[in-house]
């Protein structure tokens, strides 16, 4: 999937689209709060597997309970199509199966 930048329109619609997400400094951010470290690095894990099938990766980092994830596109950048759809799949996997 090619990286396509996000209209200003899209980047509007991002509050409602993904409502868990803020935009600081023209990316998206979003914290993430789980019971221990081990339950915080599987989610790590299982975003890291998301994120290499799509050959898109995150800014993120982990201290303890705790996952901060920032994207945007650095090859354009821009946010894009691809942090769209990499916001989408971890607030999939943030509520899980």
């Amino acid at each position: 999937m090619a990286a396509i930048a996000l209209s200003s329109a899209e980047i509007e619609e991002l509050s409602r689209s993904l409502p868990a997400w803020t935009l600081l400094e023209g990316k998206l951010r979003r914290e993430f709060v789980f019971e221990d470290f081990s339950e915080a690095f599987g989610f790590m894990v299982r975003v890291a597997l998301a994120a290499e099938s799509m050959g898109h990766h995150p800014e993120w980092s982990n201290v303890w309970n705790r996952v901060t994830i920032v994207l945007t596109t650095h090859d354009i950048g821009a946010l894009s199509n691809l942090d769209v759809e990499l916001a989408k799949r971890v607030d999939a996997l943030a509520v899980g199966p």
